[in-house]
């Protein structure tokens, strides 16, 4: 049976917390490291994490810098995609064999960049809605959520509340006790992203900066690559992927039509079978195989 535990990892200058999900016995299977978007955690994986594994596959799941239960930078040093980078590739390097990061948005452009700097480091890479240019008006609405209530909201119902009013597609409203997770409760009992409010003017909007640096990675970066796009993402589009494919012509590319940029949020099962199918080919011999996708309501190209 799979087991569940936390860990604190140590970087070069902080330590990250992170979810691991072994499977007793089992030393050949591929592991998978999964990495979140910007002002996610490594929550977001939880319901995939958990269907890998009782499939056979071991993961491990860590909050970036700045994210969740993981230590913040010091006052005075500011947050840069180097950190992360090498936060990556430290993490990594310390884990048996070389894993498939499954990275979301932020997640997969540092893998992308992690994989460039140090080739070898993953088995295979699974970008998760983003590509090495996106689309600057999606951004700015994400970034504009995500900094429209510096002061924190009244409630967990609040919060619940607005995030359901920017997501109004999702089947079922967040309740507010799950948003536990996200939030944190100040002394002054209002309730604030979990995240290092100093993160939005420090890297993300600075991100626009690094888009030839992460083109120019997708263009060295020779492992197996796969790109799970959502339908109605509004960061990359067929603009941003045509681009892509390009830059990595054994790229290969998973769209879920219903799905915006919260790819596994949105659609959690067709997206963890689509996981589950490119692991399954990573393992048959010849590899790396064309991927033919088998998922309900995806479309491979």
């Amino acid at each position: 049976m799979p087991e569940s535990r936390p860990l604190r990892l140590q970087t070069a200058d902080l330590t990250l917390a992170a979810s691991e999900i072994r499977i007793p016995n089992t030393t050949d299977a591929i592991q998978v490291l999964f990495a979140h978007g910007f002002g996610q955690t490594h929550r977001a994986w939880t319901a995939s994490g958990s269907a890998l594994a009782r499939h056979g596959y071991p993961n491990l799941a860590f909050d970036a810098r700045g994210h969740g239960e993981s230590d913040r930078n010091p006052s005075g040093t500011p947050y840069s995609w180097d950190q992360l980078i090498d936060d990556t590739i430290v993490l990594t390097g310390n884990l048996a064999a070389a894993p498939v990061l499954v990275g979301a948005s932020m997640g997969g452009l540092i893998g992308l960049m992690a994989e460039a700097r140090w080739p070898g480091l993953f088995r295979a890479i699974v970008l998760v809605d983003v590509t090495p240019r996106w689309e600057s008006s999606g951004l700015e609405r994400i970034l504009a959520f995500m900094s429209a209530f510096p002061e924190g909201f009244d409630s967990l119902e609040h919060a619940a509340d607005i995030i359901a009013a920017y997501l109004p597609h999702r089947r079922e409203r967040k309740s507010p006790q799950s948003l536990r997770s996200l939030l944190r409760q100040g002394e002054d009992g209002r309730w604030r992203w979990h995240w290092d409010p100093r993160l939005i003017d420090e890297l993300a909007r600075n991100s626009g900066g690094q888009q030839d640096a992460l083109a120019e990675a997708a263009r060295k970066v020779r492992s197996p690559l796969l790109l799970i796009s959502g339908g109605r993402s509004e960061l990359i589009s067929e603009r941003t992927t045509d681009e892509f494919k390009s830059l990595a012509p054994h790229a290969q590319h998973i769209h879920l039509p219903q799905a915006t940029h919260m790819v596994a949020g949105d659609d959690n099962d067709a997206f963890t079978a689509a996981v589950l199918e490119y692991l399954a080919c990573l393992s048959l011999p010849g590899h790396p195989p064309r991927y033919l996708p088998k998922s309900p309501g995806s479309i491979p190209e």
